[in-house]
């Protein structure tokens, strides 16, 4: 039954672009508002009896599963509304709703596929379609971007590649329990440990985690607004951090090394990128470097190897898929209105744009870790997770990073929605509802998430002992 979240995107995909139908380019933007809806519908109310159980066609769905599919269908259905806010032409709309077909196919084969070489194989239909999306305006600063991505992601694609064929060689198949019971039967091969090693450190130049990151800060920042949306919402959250956390929980023996991998590369990601956040001026430029600090969290839990680090983990992956969504809209939103994204001639935007400043003001507080929205309980069960597995340095770490990333979203918010408006600004309106309504959206579901979480963790967690079914 799941099988249709790949299969339905590809043939609405190939329907579209008959003749007759693709004269009507609007049918375009209904079909995939309508699959994106579906699906977190269909996520969040699945038949009970699938739930849990490998399926058909190689299939695996859980609970893990379901969080990441809810976070493609609510940041592709974001990206979808701001590309039909702020894409003009209807033939560059079309392409980019095609497009966006085929990375939630390629994104749902990644999150369900229980076989290294078909997970390799989703991922390079993702990256393909992405290379495109980044350059899609055709500018400078889009086409750099996009190769600087080609050639990062032709990187990991050798280094995934050739763990794959270790792995085969070694296993003699790609899927996941058969090279889990071979590691297990050899967990000291040298040459195990050289194919895990290498699909890692793929998977880090897909996550854009430091010193793997070069990529990723043009890309965010160059690519047009609603592409930045999907990228920092889920395209390198689904490619590289869930791809991870599932090998390294499903596949890989989580032993000693792999955890102080884990946990040195996320407190270096942390670190390193909330500092270079401090040092932006452009908008979307910060929010990449806060992506990297923000995406090492998640690394750092899934390192500490605990059921609880990981759930946090995962929940930090569900967060930060909403509060990056949300300040990327907020982003567009800014510079639609003021026609730059220098965050130095901004200030006081927030008496004109209420909306985008009250809400932009909430995601920078979750990102931060301020209770009682959602980011501070994700937050706060990977700094617990790894002080009580005894990583104390790294807890702390993890803590001082909370001060940095507030310190750099505080000075985003004083220049560019604090204090007296620029007069260059000072008749700008609000963004239009197409932006509006994600971005209230968005900071609900923020909001509810953490507010209610407490009674979330009492009713279904704390009582069985069982997180994300590990």
């Amino acid at each position: 039954m799941f099988s249709v979240l790949i299969i339905l995107p590809l043939l609405l995909l190939m329907i579209l672009n008959i003749p007759f139908v693709s004269a009507y380019k609007r049918s375009a933007f209904w079909a995939a508002l309508i699959l994106f809806a579906l699906q977190i519908l269909f996520v969040l109310f699945p038949d009970k009896a699938i739930i849990y159980t490998y399926i058909k066609f190689n299939l695996i769905v859980d609970e893990l599963s379901r969080v990441v599919l809810f976070c493609v269908g609510l940041v592709l259905l974001t990206s979808l509304m701001v590309g039909e806010s702020t894409i003009k032409e209807e033939d560059q709309k079309f392409n980019f709703i095609n497009l966006l077909m085929i990375i939630f196919a390629g994104l749902n084969g990644v999150v369900m596929v229980k076989d290294v070489f078909s997970m390799y194989l989703f991922l390079e239909i993702t990256a393909v379609a992405s290379f495109i999306l980044i350059s899609m305006n055709r500018d400078k600063g889009g086409l750099e971007a996009a190769f600087k991505y080609l050639i990062m992601s032709a990187s990991a694609s050798v280094l995934m590649l050739s763990s794959i064929a270790l792995l085969l060689l070694i296993a003699g198949d790609t899927n996941f329990s058969v090279i889990n019971s071979m590691i297990i039967t050899s967990p000291h091969s040298h040459f195990i440990m050289l194919a895990i090693a290498l699909f890692m450190c793929g998977l880090f130049i897909k996550s854009g985690l430091m010193p793997f990151h070069g990529w990723l800060p043009d890309a965010y920042s160059a690519a047009p607004s609603c592409v930045s949306v999907l990228l920092a919402g889920i395209v390198t959250k689904t490619a590289g951090v869930y791809s991870l956390i599932r090998l390294v929980t499903l596949v890989f023996v989580f032993d000693d090394p792999i955890k102080y991998i884990l946990l040195t590369i996320g407190a270096i990601s942390i670190v390193l990128g909330a500092l270079a956040a401090l040092g932006q001026s452009d908008f979307k430029r910060m929010l990449a470097y806060s992506s990297i600090s923000q995406v090492g969290y998640i690394v750092i839990g899934l390192g500490s190897g605990t059921p609880l680090g990981i759930f946090g983990a995962v929940f930090h992956l569900l967060n930060h898929s909403v509060f990056k969504t949300l300040l990327f809209v907020n982003a567009t939103a800014v510079e639609t209105q003021t026609g730059t994204r220098d965050m130095d001639k901004m200030s006081g935007l927030a008496s004109n744009m209420q909306v985008t400043g009250i809400t932009s003001v909430l995601a920078c507080l979750s990102a931060a870790g301020v209770p009682p929205l959602s980011g501070f309980w994700s937050k706060l069960i990977i700094i617990l997770s790894l002080w009580m597995s005894g990583y104390y340095v790294f807890a702390v770490i993890a803590i001082l990073a909370s001060v940095l990333t507030l310190a750099y979203f505080l000075s985003m918010q004083r220049r560019v929605f604090w204090g007296k408006i620029n007069a260059e600004f000072a008749n700008i309106k609000e963004a239009g509802i197409g932006l509006i309504i994600p971005s209230v959206a968005l900071a609900a579901i923020m909001v509810m998430i953490g507010v209610f979480f407490p009674f979330f963790m009492n009713r279904f967690i704390l009582p069985g002992g069982n997180i994300l079914g590990l």
